[in-house]
C-alpha cells in the first residue's frame, strides 16, 4: 500500500478537549465530517490529564480548541500557542477546511 500525495501533504489537527464536554462532542463530529472529505493526521489532548497541565493552563475555559499545522511540523509547544493556526469553541467543516488550506499554502 502506498500513501497518496494528498496524505503526504496533509495537515495535522491537534484537538484539545476534556471528558463530558458537550461542545467537544460537537467539534469531534465536525472533525469526523472533515476527515471524510479530506484526511488528516489527528492527535487528541485531554487537558484534564496531569501530563497536559500546560495545555489546561492555556485552554481550561476554551475547549474545544484545534490547532492546524502541516503534518510534518514539530509537535505543538504551549509557549508558541499564540502563533498557532487555531479554531475555538464552535466551528464548521468549512472553517476547518479553510484553515487547512491556509496552512498548506
Amino acid at each position: 500500500m502506498h500513501a497518496t500525495s494528498r496524505l503526504l501533504q496533509s495537515c495535522r489537527i491537534t484537538f484539545f478537549t476534556r471528558p463530558t464536554c458537550g461542545l467537544c462532542a460537537q467539534a469531534r463530529s465536525v472533525l469526523s465530517d472533515v476527515w471524510d472529505k479530506r484526511p488528516f493526521v489527528f492527535r487528541e489532548v485531554d487537558i484534564v490529564k496531569p501530563e497536559s497541565k500546560c495545555w489546561r493552563d492555556l485552554y481550561d475555559f476554551d475547549v474545544p480548541v484545534i490547532h492546524i499545522s502541516k503534518a510534518n511540523s514539530p509537535e505543538e509547544d504551549p509557549s508558541l500557542s499564540s502563533k498557532a493556526v487555531k479554531l475555538m469553541h464552535r466551528f464548521t467543516v468549512e472553517e476547518v477546511m479553510a484553515k487547512m488550506d491556509s496552512v498548506q499554502k
